[in-house]
């Protein structure tokens, strides 16, 4: 340190030196024999005015005058902790150095070169009324506001530890501390994090590195931090700099989390997401006035890749989730828990259901708890699906969530060549939950529906459904459900070889065997089903070819998912084996099975009158129109010969 000249001062007499001399020698001797003990009461009577809470130095204090820049050493340091807690110290160490120089006073700067903590044990908490034991003051207070600290230049903790308690969250985590050498750049030693615990209930540990709270006071630097986080399966990192983290506003930090699935983020963050397969995303997280976002997202969630923002606005009385996702790959199956399923690992694999079985309906509650925890504005979209079960191609669709009321409105499709829309309704203010759904089916291709069982057919086909119930899981609802279902086909062409095995016809099917299968044109088909109490009735049935007239009647049980169909088949053409006894079709709609119905034979001559008294509305024709302005018709029909 460079100090100015002292200016030039007349020569002591010798009666003046020997006095000076004797007064150093005097201070000297105070100085060996002084016990700084003296100071202790003055120091913990200053800290307790100015923190509200007991302090006591219950060790020796010391003091080394050396080189201008005196240490100031106390043993066995004690800060009270709040009142209300079951805790008597926020602080203890069992040493604390603090080297001090003074001559910045006369600049008006505290000025310490090194603060060491050794054996220093902090408590942080928060009780169940979110009182804070870090806050000594009830009075509100700016936090934006400069602080008048001391200027520090390096703080060395050694065999240090960290807990924090909040019992509101059911988290008791302790982490030992400990400082690092500063990197080449570096002005403060980093601290060093490493620990373990409970966090909201589940297991948690710590580790990684931030810089040293001495950069707390400086705004012309970041904060940066480097930590990683394991709770159960979910692994988190973030990495980056905190422009204020004293505030925890501003910052821009990397994050990447994973796991093997995010209904365990309900636990950990109060995010209610339905069950998914193993994922792993990264992107970068920001806080601003409460509202937490993770932007520029990329990662997987199970086979399906993912991108776009996450919101999470806390500041409401409802947390809002809002999400703008997308996806290139999505395979079908990572959505399996949107509808009480669990998705099974590797692409294009079927989901394992909620409840194994012969079912077909998933029978898994719906956690009305999580339903009910938060609000969600959440779209996805996918250019591509990929399913092992159903011809997806596409899907848009946006889930909206409101104080209980949940709304897939729309939700739309790309199958089979063809489009479907659909609005789902579930209103968990009811008990048991009140549901809806409408769906309505375009122009569906055949062969695509069923690229196996109908290689060379051809044709399209529409649906529309309209179901309204209660219950508490898909099975449920579908058991109490009241509505319509109707399917029609447009013109085309299906295997005759499928018609003349539902028709029984021996001879004709014999020889489609022995040689090569043809195609016959299809006129039109259409199902009408009423539904109410869970049984569909099938009020009208008709498919009608060049070779064959199909009727049916029955009925299938939504609850139990049985079948009772009788199918009538009526062949047009003469084949001398030609059976035309109707079809039962039972058991389940996993299982079905198909027997012929005795009886007497059925007359041919019937199949025109009944042709024409099950004509479809034109309405539910255009589902399946066959270019601009071409509908199907089936109601111009000429009947058959008898």
């Amino acid at each position: 340190m460079n100090l100015p000249p002292a200016p030039d001062a007349p020569a002591m007499t010798p009666r003046q030196r020997r006095a000076w001399i004797l007064f150093a020698l005097l201070m000297v001797l105070l100085v060996l024999l002084f016990d700084w003990n003296w100071y202790k009461r003055p120091v913990q009577a200053a800290v307790a005015l100015a923190t509200g809470r007991s302090f006591a130095i219950e060790g020796d204090l010391d003091v080394d005058l050396a080189f201008f820049r005196p240490t100031i050493t106390a043993h066995d340091v004690v800060l009270g902790n709040a009142e209300w807690s079951g805790q008597d110290e926020m602080f203890r160490a069992r040493r604390v150095e603090i080297q001090w120089a003074f001559w910045h006073l006369f600049a008006g700067r505290v000025y310490l070169p090194q603060v060491r903590l050794a054996g220093a044990e902090l408590l942080l908490e928060r009780d169940k009324e979110r009182r804070v034991n870090w806050r000594f003051s009830d009075e509100p207070r700016d936090d934006a506001a400069p602080r008048d600290l001391p200027d520090i230049d390096q703080l060395w903790l050694t065999d240090s530890r960290m807990r924090l308690v909040e019992k509101p969250f059911r988290t008791d985590l302790s982490v030992e501390v400990r400082s690092g050498r500063p990197a080449e750049g570096e002005s403060f030693a980093p601290l060093l994090l490493g620990g373990a615990g409970t966090y909201r209930g589940n297991d948690f540990q710590l580790q990684g590195r931030i810089d040293s709270p001495l950069l707390l006071a400086e705004r012309e630097e970041p904060f940066r931090v480097d930590l990683e986080a394991r709770a159960g399966a979910t692994r988190a990192r973030a990495t980056g700099a905190l422009a204020t983290p004293l505030q925890l506003e501003d910052f821009d930090l990397g994050f990447e989390i994973s796991g093997d699935d995010m209904a365990e983020l309900y636990t950990l963050l109060g995010l209610a997401i339905p069950t998914t397969s193993a994922y792993r995303l990264e992107g970068q997280l920001a806080r601003q006035d409460g509202v937490w976002s993770y932007r520029d997202v990329t990662g997987v969630v199970g086979d399906s890749d993912l991108a776009g923002e996450v919101v999470v606005d806390g500041t409401r009385e409802r947390t809002l989730l809002r999400a703008d996702l997308r996806s290139e790959r999505l395979d079908f199956d990572d959505l399996a828990g949107f509808i009480g399923g669990k998705p099974r690992a590797g692409e294009g694999q079927r989901p394992v259901p909620a409840v194994p079985g012969p079912r077909l309906f998933p029978d898994q509650p719906y956690d009305l708890a999580k339903l009910r925890a938060m609000d969600a504005d959440v779209r996805l979209r996918a250019r591509r699906v990929l399913s092992p079960t159903l011809p997806l191609e596409s899907m848009d669709g946006r889930l909206v969530v409101v104080d209980g009321e949940l709304k897939l409105d729309p939700l739309k499709l790309g199958v089979a060549g063809g489009e479907v829309e659909a609005v789902v309704r579930l209103d968990s203010r009811q008990s048991p939950i009140a549901a809806e759904i409408a769906l309505t089916a375009r122009r569906l291709e055949l062969p695509k529906l069923a690229p196996e069982a109908a290689p060379e057919s051809t044709g399209r086909i529409g649906a529309r459904i309209e179901l309204r119930g209660r219950g508490n899981s898909v099975a449920k609802f579908m058991a109490s459900a009241h509505g319509d279902l109707d399917l029609a086909m447009g013109p085309g062409q299906v295997s005759n070889l499928t018609l003349e095995l539902a028709g029984l016809d021996f001879a004709e099917a014999l020889r489609f065997l022995l040689g090569k299968d043809r195609v016959v044109p299809v006129r039109c088909g259409f199902a009408d089903f009423t539904v109410a109490d869970g049984t569909m009735t099938l009020d009208n049935f008709a498919f009608d070819t060049t070779d064959t007239l199909l009727l049916a009647e029955g009925t299938a049980d939504l609850g139990d998912e049985s079948l009772d169909l009788l199918l009538k088949p009526r062949p047009k053409d003469r084949s001398p084996f030609s059976l035309r006894s109707p079809l039962r079709v039972g058991g389940t709609f996993k299982s079905p099975t198909i027997r012929p119905q005795g009886g007497p034979l059925l007359l041919r001559s019937a199949a025109a009158a009944a042709l024409y008294a099950l004509a479809p509305p034109a309405a539910l024709l255009a589902l399946v129109e066959t270019g601009p302005g071409e509908n199907a018709d089936c109601l111009n029909q000429t009947a058959p010969e008898p």
